[in-house]
């Protein structure tokens, strides 16, 4: 029996069937594209996560200037970045008290640590530029901690509250044959500054060990 000849309806049913086959084809490819596309995002962007969680949380730049300056002042390396951090958490700023930069020295501090040094070692320069600012910042702290027998707590005092003010506290408890401690430090904002600096030590030597070179 020969075949029966497709009708125009039909020819027109078929050519309909054919089309909705290549548009779910196409939706097909379309929705594993994307599924791919995504899954490869994920793969990039799900273990950078947690590095932009924790820089956020956390900031580090200028690793190599830290590492570098605490190398040549014999600084712990996270004492210095946990500094900068409750200075500035590592943005170039300007204070009402004009403190500039990453370590928020003032132009009279920086005079001042130029004296110290013999006036050789620093020449007044731009104390936004980061090279600048972390090693007056460095140079200071290092005078303070040999200042004050390398205590830690005085000398993060004196670097926030000035080296004035922690030695007339000293010479109170002094007189009063008392000990002087963190606890001891009259101005609020001081020992927060203390608690704030000691804190990010610890949380920097966790999180950046490799970064500040102490692994």
């Amino acid at each position: 029996m020969s075949a029966r000849p497709m009708t125009a309806r039909a020819a027109t049913q078929r050519r309909s069937r054919n089309v909705v086959r290549r548009r779910r084809r196409r939706r097909l490819t379309l929705v594993l594209g994307v599924a791919l596309m995504a899954g490869l995002a994920a793969a990039v962007i799900v273990p950078r996560l947690s590095d932009v969680v924790r820089e956020l949380a956390l900031p580090l730049a200028h690793e190599d200037i830290i590492r570098q300056q605490a190398r040549a002042k014999e600084l712990d390396p996270s004492l210095l970045a946990a500094v900068i951090y409750a200075e500035s958490r590592f943005t170039d700023a300007t204070s009402q008290a004009g403190a500039r930069g990453l370590m928020q020295i003032t132009p009279q501090t920086a005079r001042y640590i130029a004296t110290l040094s013999g006036g050789t070692a620093f020449e007044q320069g731009d104390l936004s530029t980061p090279q600048i600012n972390i090693s007056y910042g460095a140079f200071y702290l290092r005078y303070l901690l040999r200042r004050y027998d390398q205590n830690t707590v005085l000398a993060l005092a004196a670097y926030n509250g000035g080296e004035g003010n922690v030695d007339r506290w000293l010479a109170d408890a002094s007189l009063s044959e008392r000990a002087f401690g963190k606890q001891q430090i009259p101005f609020t904002e001081t020992r927060e500054y203390v608690d704030r600096v000691l804190d990010a030590r610890v949380r920097y030597r966790e999180t950046y060990s490799r970064e500040l070179g102490l692994s």
